[in-house]
């Protein structure tokens, strides 16, 4: 990946930085353990859209059911004791 920028940041009394130049508004952040952050830009969805992956997918499950492809029921009992525990 070739470099954009580079310049020194330092935080504010609130502990932000600012992003020079910013092109979207939103950031995946991802803090290791080296104090290393690295920062994906991440554009949000309304959440009443579903994505085309997703709806592929829905649509992909109502095929099988629709053809009997199902699997045996699960059973919830196990699950609650599990969570119990």
């Amino acid at each position: 990946m070739n470099k954009k920028n580079t310049y020194e940041a330092k935080l504010d009394s609130k502990k932000r930085v600012t992003i020079r130049g910013a092109e979207t508004e939103y950031y995946h952040v991802i803090e290791h353990e080296d104090g290393t952050v690295v920062l994906s830009p991440r554009v949000l969805v309304h959440p009443d859209e579903v994505s085309k992956k997703s709806y592929k997918m829905i649509e992909k499950a109502i095929e099988n059911l629709n053809d009997g492809k199902v699997s045996e029921p699960i059973d919830m009992e196990e699950l609650k004791k599990l969570l119990k525990e």
